[in-house]
């Protein structure tokens, strides 16, 4: 039996431009949302412009411009928040402070329904991704998986040609480095990752020519 299909929509929120992703299952018309920074009214028309309801809402990691609208949109919609990981809590719990940042005086703390571990699954509709955890650019931070679509929503762990930040709190450069070598690398070249700001690339393609964790700088053969 083939496995359900699904389409996405990438639309930028937030002074940061932050990349939410819209998702929802072509069979049922399901679908969630990955986080939403803000912006939340647009979030919703472009979902229900698309008949799409939302039921799921998925955070990568804690800070203000991925998670700063996920408690609004899940009092909107009634959909179920899920993730990051237990260990980004301490971003979560802190966002309201963000209100002074322009741009973000809609922020709001948020509690998960269901925090997220490595290997966890998460649906909507008939659609289902895998879960892995990438501490680095934050404790907590997970990532997206479908293997059927050779797709990935890495928030802000890698980038086209960069990677994230580990200056901020709980930022850990080598475990960093270590996700994306032994968690993201694995799924394989040929997987397309949705990052949390900018263009769309795959795994391959930032092994060729990523400064800070292609082959070249790592040692490593794709």
């Amino acid at each position: 039996m083939p496995s359900p299909s699904f389409r996405a929509a990438i639309l930028p929120v937030t002074p940061y431009q932050q990349n939410c992703t819209l998702l929802w299952c072509e069979d049922t018309k399901k679908g969630a949302i990955i986080d939403p920074g803000g912006d939340v009214e647009r979030l919703i028309g472009a979902a229900a412009q698309g008949g799409v309801t939302v039921e799921k809402i998925f955070l990568t990691h804690g800070h203000l411009d991925h998670a700063s609208g996920a408690a609004d949109l899940k009092r909107r919609t009634g959909a179920v928040l899920e993730g990051p990981h237990r260990d980004d809590t301490f971003l979560l719990d802190a966002l309201a402070e963000n209100r002074r940042i322009p741009g973000f005086g809609h922020a709001e703390a948020c509690t998960p329904d269901r925090f997220l571990a490595d290997g966890d699954t998460v649906s909507f509709g008939n659609v289902t991704f895998d879960v892995v955890h990438c501490p680095g650019h934050t404790p907590g931070h997970v990532v997206y998986v479908s293997r059927e679509a050779n797709i990935a929503f890495v928030g802000d762990v890698l980038f086209r040609g960069s990677i994230g930040r580990t200056d901020l709190p709980g930022g850990d450069h080598p475990a960093l480095i270590h996700s994306i070598l032994e968690k993201l690398w694995p799924l394989g070249n040929a997987m397309q990752f949705v990052p949390g700001h900018g263009p769309v690339s795959s795994f391959g393609e930032e092994r060729r020519s990523n400064p800070f964790v292609g082959d070249a700088v790592t040692g490593r053969n794709s």
